[in-house]
This record gives structure tokens, C-alpha cells and sequence, in this order.
């Protein structure tokens, strides 16, 4: 894998749709303490490192809605895309029971070196795809983890996000998808809104449409679950956007 911060599918697709997702991949650069954070691969393997099975339903929906796709190219645990750069969680150190040891000790010349090669090029790629047409919106392919440690476990299969600031299109899904018999959590397991996020900060900002879906990562961890989330999530979205108006 290489080391850059992003990688783009169908960047000239027709679709209104721009598939983001910012925990696409659990890579560690090789110029990150060689490679290699100092947890247990099994750790690496888990939702604090990346948004298991995220980056496969991104895919999926981007080819079904021919859309454009931005995916991530580095772990969380490197340096959050999904953070604004004053966000004291952008560098983690200790995650749902797990101590960070190459973060331990990032001062704030690690946090910029890796800030400039990879959180801003992500997101210097995601504002130019967003801004590619007037009438984007955007959705934004997240997982989560069924249960956190010491935690109640998690009944949703799928969770829609959205901000106070902007509930043009997460109600209707929230609603869209109940009506189709999924445990459909409404701003769960997550606030729908976190200032200088990816959403906030190129979808909120510039006023373009936008939802957020989480959908419970136990359902997506292979590829036959990705493939058929898409295929189930995909016209659903279609629909509520034609129905919105917008």
C-alpha cells in the first residue's frame, strides 16, 4: 500500500452523490514510527484503528449511484481525518482501552508533519471533489463497533447522523429506513454533530445536503456483507433525496 493520504474512484461520474469515507484503512505510513504503533495486531484489527468493512460498502454505493468516492489512506490512530485540527481527540493516546504507544509521545512537530501529509491533502482532495458540482451532497460511510468495552452493546444495525444545523435529509432517512425493518438509530450511536468534522467542515459550512450512516460493523466485516448493505442502503438513499426536493 502506499503511502499516500487518499485514494479517488470515478471522480467523473454524473451522480449529485459524493461518497466520502475517512476510516477507510487501519495503514500505518512507514514514516509513522517505522510502520508500526506499538499495539497487538488484533488491536489494529478492531474499530479503534478503522471503520471495519466502511470502505467496501463506500465502494459498492459509489458504483451503484455512480458516484464519486474519497476513501482515507491512513488509520485514526495516525492522526483522525474525521477531526477538525484544534480537536483534542485528533491524536489519540488511549482508545476504548487501548494505550497508543507511537502516540504516547507525539508533540506538537509530529502532530503538524503528519497534519501535512495527510490529514490536509485528504481534505484539500475532498473540498475540490465536493466543490466539483453546485448541487452536491454528500454522504458520509462509517462503522461502529457492536459494543464498546464495559459498555452496554449497541442494538442498531444502521445509525443516520445528522446536524441540527441541517435536517433536510437525515429525518427522511432515519425514517426511510425504519420503513424497511432495520433497527435504524436517529443521531445513534453518535451525536450528529461535531464542529470542524469532515461533515461539518465540507458539507455544513458550504450548505450542501448531507447525511452520515453508521451501520454496525459485525454486519459488514466480510464482503458479501458490504455488497449487500450498498444494495439495500443505495436506492433508499435515491429515493429520499428525488423525495426531498432538493
Amino acid at each position: 500500500m502506499t503511502d499516500k493520504a487518499f485514494w479517488i474512484t470515478g471522480v467523473d461520474r454524473p451522480s449529485r452523490w459524493l461518497m466520502t469515507c475517512d476510516h477507510a484503512t487501519n495503514h500505518v505510513p512507514d514514516w509513522v514510527a517505522g510502520g508500526d504503533l506499538g499495539i497487538a495486531p488484533e488491536d489494529m484489527d478492531r474499530h479503534i484503528a478503522y471503520d471495519v468493512g466502511a470502505a467496501g460498502v463506500t465502494a459498492h454505493l459509489a458504483d451503484l449511484l455512480d458516484a464519486p468516492a474519497i476513501f482515507s489512506n491512513f488509520s485514526r490512530l495516525v492522526i483522525d481525518p474525521n477531526r477538525g485540527e484544534d480537536d483534542p481527540t485528533l491524536l489519540m493516546r488511549l482508545y476504548d482501552g487501548t494505550v497508543i504507544p507511537a502516540n504516547r509521545d507525539a508533540g506538537p512537530e509530529e502532530k503538524l508533519r503528519r497534519l501535512e501529509r495527510l490529514h490536509r491533502p485528504y481534505h484539500a482532495a475532498l473540498g475540490a471533489l465536493a466543490a466539483g458540482r453546485d448541487d452536491r451532497c454528500i454522504c458520509a460511510v462509517h462503522s461502529f463497533t457492536p459494543r464498546l468495552k464495559g459498555r452496554a452493546p449497541r442494538p442498531w444495525q444502521v445509525g443516520i447522523l445528522y446536524s441540527h444545523q441541517d435536517a433536510r435529509l437525515g429525518p427522511a432517512m432515519v425514517a426511510a429506513c425504519r420503513e424497511q425493518g432495520w433497527i435504524t438509530g436517529e443521531n445513534e450511536p453518535y451525536a450528529g454533530h461535531l464542529d470542524g468534522d469532515s461533515i461539518d467542515r465540507h458539507a455544513l459550512k458550504p450548505g450542501r445536503p448531507n447525511i452520515l450512516v453508521e451501520i454496525r460493523n459485525d454486519l459488514i466485516r466480510d464482503a458479501t456483507g458490504q455488497r449487500e448493505w450498498a444494495e439495500r442502503l443505495a436506492p433508499v438513499m435515491v429515493r429520499v433525496l428525488m423525495e426531498s426536493g432538493l
